[in-house]
């Protein structure tokens, strides 16, 4: 059968066996107005006053929103704000946006533009969080582990402060949207660092879809509301990347809505773990880099049992991603020794959380990876290269046929990668 992966800006169309178990998200339309739906989300807000009511002429007011590795769709958020903020008399002066870069590259304008449009652009200040500047930084707190937590001192000097974002599963905080916004979104180097340690990221709560005793995200939400945020707007999409939901309000409220909603398209049940599955990382531009797209391998983990293969689609127009992440992918000579590397609680690198994700599949099953990278840099990752996914599928099957007697594998697909969390039914 051809199954559509979304991969990259045009996608990518695999030919697989008939008997494959393709999974996908609940099925939940667009909504038919999201600029009307978010207007009503504003106005009719969970947990707090609506928007209007909290804000007076001549507030300043600091929006964080998403960079271009999210799918946020901020050109449809952002306008709804600033109109909204304007009816209630705030000036454009009084406005700053920030870019949640977290740990990640500097957007350029042209991606600025496509973010939130040429108008936005030009008319209001806009901040790319830099966590390694210190000037941009101010001290908040030191939390209940004795880390040092810095956040942009733009948002914290802001008398009212907008968060948005997306709300879909995340590999270890559970699920992203909410606090995100502020840690790791413009929050200092070592207070990311900290808060993505070895020890963090390898905790078992600290996994897809897992909120409750998840110690990742539950230090996010504590930073969060100890910067004291006005509001949040939150969306979810569905696998077209159209608003399927709108959660606007108050921090907590309105991203726990949020997640119960997502947790009831996003985390699919399955019948057994797998012997082969086929990902992607949801296209464009959630798989702009393999520092981004591991997260599309280990969702597909989930699902697969110990020994098994996974077969991942991701571009990754950027690359392996940062420099510091490449370098530190260099390391060590295997996966298995990165781990032991980084899980040392002495250990603190820029960007370790993204590969340890990697690492903590690849040392469980085989890693194949589909890109438009060359060979060379996808073995530099530890994984395998794989220029055609339905042959590289049907090398797997050949293989285990082999040593099972003629029986097939059972194989599963995420087409919209991270989009679907697989769990054994009762699991």
């Amino acid at each position: 059968m051809k199954v559509d992966l979304a991969y990259g800006k045009t996608g990518l169309r695999v030919d697989l066996p008939d008997y494959a178990h393709v999974l996908t998200p609940a099925q939940v339309p667009a909504l038919p107005d999201p600029v009307g739906a978010i207007r009503e989300a504003l106005r009719r807000p969970i947990g707090c006053a609506p928007l209007q009511e909290l804000v007076m002429p001549g507030d300043t007011v600091a929006i964080v929103l998403s960079d271009i590795t999210r799918p946020t769709p901020n050109h449809v958020i952002i306008p709804v704000l600033l109109e909204e903020l304007a009816d209630a008399g705030i000036d454009r002066q009084s406005i700053t946006l920030i870019n949640a870069l977290g740990m990640h590259r500097v957007n350029t304008p042209d991606e600025l533009r496509s973010m939130l449009g040429r108008d936005v652009v030009e008319s209001f200040r806009i901040v790319q969080h830099d966590p390694e500047d210190e000037g941009q930084l101010t001290h908040l707190m030191t939390n209940k582990r004795g880390a040092s937590i810095s956040i942009n001192r733009h948002y914290m000097q802001a008398k009212v402060k907008i968060l948005t974002g997306f709300v879909e599963p995340h590999v270890f905080a559970g699920y992203s949207g909410g606090g995100k916004a502020v840690l790791p979104g413009i929050a200092g180097a070592e207070t990311v660092t900290s808060n993505h340690s070895g020890p963090m990221v390898g905790h078992p709560k600290s996994t897809w879809c897992s909120v409750k005793d998840n110690p990742i995200f539950q230090e996010i939400r504590e930073v969060a509301l100890e910067t004291d945020p006005t509001f949040i707007v939150n969306v979810t999409l569905n696998q077209n990347k159209a608003i399927t939901g709108v959660f606007a309000g108050a921090l907590q409220e309105a991203h726990d809505a949020g997640i119960a909603f997502a947790e009831k398209v996003y985390l699919r049940p399955i019948p057994h773990e797998f012997d082969i599955a086929v990902t992607s990382n949801l296209g464009y531009p959630a798989d702009i880099n393999l520092y981004q797209s591991f997260k599309g391998l280990s969702v597909a983990a989930q699902g697969l049992r110990l020994g098994g293969a996974v077969v991942l689609a991701a571009e990754c127009a950027d690359g392996l991603g940062l420099i510091q992440f490449q370098r530190l992918l260099e390391e060590r000579s295997s996966p298995e020794r990165l781990l032991e590397m980084i899980q040392d609680k002495r250990f603190s690198h820029h960007d370790q959380w993204g590969v340890q994700v990697g690492a903590m599949v690849m040392v469980r099953v085989e890693s194949y990876l589909h890109s438009s990278m060359k060979p060379a840099l996808v073995r530099k990752a530890h994984m395998i290269p794989c220029k055609d996914v339905s042959k590289t599928v049907n090398e797997l099957r050949k293989r285990y046929r082999k040593g099972n007697g003629g029986q097939e594998p059972s194989i599963l697909v995420l087409p919209y990668g991270q989009l679907t969390v697989p769990r054994v039914a009762g699991g």
